[in-house]
């Protein structure tokens, strides 16, 4: 027996370490998300072309600019965000434009068009790792559009807008990079523009 009590005592001992071992085995892995969704703030800009320009007299040239968006919302699912957002843009005319002013201005106009919007994904298209990292979308909205100067266009008139978009979530989980083909329209005024827009999103 005198034989046996080494072994005894270093089985006792061994025990609550093996439990201890056994125990901080059994601690869930710390994941994360392969995207992150939620909170979200994005940027985009490009060029923005109005076609017919918003005139009560004279021509209507189509009028070359560009636009710059920034935008925060809320992914509601994988599927369907929405959000707030402030445009802006600036296009250019020439002199031959008086827009709403009979006569007292001419040239170049720009705009403010602060609004809200929805955006609806459609179909993912998954990564080597079974990730659908890769989105086509289509956005819409409307804004309440500002034009400057005011003198060439005094009055205001609700901006909306919709179009596709492709979307990649990088594997920075927070970040993604997309385009965009946007159709606009000037409901007062009749007026139709379109934009392409590079986009960069980051989710918190």
């Amino acid at each position: 027996m005198k034989a046996l009590s080494p072994f005894v005592v270093c089985a006792a001992l061994a025990v609550p370490a093996l439990a201890n071992a056994q125990a901080a085995g059994d601690r869930p892995a710390e994941t994360f998300e392969e995207i992150e969704r939620g909170l979200y703030f994005s940027v985009l800009g490009g060029p923005y072309f109005v076609v017919n320009p918003p005139a009560s007299q004279g021509p209507r040239p189509f009028s070359p600019g560009q636009m710059a968006q920034v935008e925060v919302g809320m992914d509601l699912g994988e599927r369907l965000s929405v959000g707030v957002f402030v445009m802006g843009s600036t296009n250019r005319a020439g002199s031959e434009y008086v827009g709403n002013s009979g006569g007292a201005a001419s040239g170049d106009f720009s705009m403010l068009a602060p609004g809200a919007l929805a955006r609806l994904h459609l179909v993912g298209l998954a990564d080597a790792q079974e990730v659908q990292r890769t989105w086509i979308y289509v956005r819409g909205g409307a804004g309440y559009a500002l034009f400057r100067p005011k003198q060439l266009l005094p009055e205001s008139d609700i901006l909306v807008f919709a179009g596709p978009g492709l979307e990649y979530y990088t594997r920075l989980r927070h970040f993604s990079v997309g385009i965009e083909v946007t159709g606009t329209f000037l409901i007062r005024s009749q007026s139709f523009g379109f934009a392409v827009t590079p986009n960069l999103r980051y989710a918190f």
